[in-house]
């Protein structure tokens, strides 16, 4: 057998990382962030505590690349020409492919909401929340204020709240709650 090439081991060590991370995902989705061990995370991905210690330092460290990752994912939705101007076209398309991620990514939205209620998780990776949050209500004010709107403020705050609760009830309860009639609802609200 041959040595593996740099290529391959870098594969090797990203899919590792990932199986953890997506491990970690799970577990902190089903049995929540403080009731999830190191040891947990380590036996249900098949790895030794000291092989998943080599890629994450802490269980918060863990916590927050998950955040990250999955804030990553969720902005590049957003503003997709990146110029920094959000036009009716690409607030439709960002609604609308935030509701299919919603779906696509269960159980990180379901971490992700149900840190937004614990203030002791929240504190873990409050600082990148707000680094990927802030730009984008930033943006979305932009939005309202180009587009004539009498309280841009309370317009980029509700929708990102009226977001919010969607995604919340949502994660409650998938089987039933009308996702594509409310993605219908927001269009009409906004004329998108």
């Amino acid at each position: 057998m041959s040595p593996k090439t740099e290529k391959q081991n870098k594969e090797i060590r990203e899919n590792k990382r990932n199986l953890i991370m997506m491990t970690s995902l799970e577990l902190f989705a089903e049995n929540g962030y403080h009731s999830t061990t190191i040891s947990n995370i380590a036996k249900k991905a098949a790895i030794s505590k000291g092989l998943l210690y080599n890629y994450f330092d802490s269980k918060e460290s863990l916590l927050q690349q998950i955040i990250i990752n999955g804030m990553e994912n969720f902005t590049k939705l957003f503003d997709i020409d990146g110029d920094g101007v959000l036009t009716k076209k690409e607030m439709r398309y960002f609604i609308s492919q935030s509701f299919v991620l919603l779906q696509e990514n269960f159980s990180f939205w379901k971490i992700y909401f149900s840190l937004l209620l614990q203030p002791s998780v929240l504190t873990v990776v409050e600082k990148y929340l707000l680094k990927y949050l802030e730009p984008y209500i930033a943006v979305f004010l932009d939005f309202f204020q180009r587009n004539n709107y009498k309280n841009p403020v309370a317009e980029a705050r509700f929708i990102a709240a009226l977001l919010d609760g969607i995604g919340m009830h949502y994660i409650i309860d998938p089987a039933n709650f009308p996702l594509n009639a409310s993605l219908e609802k927001i269009y009409t609200i906004y004329s998108l």
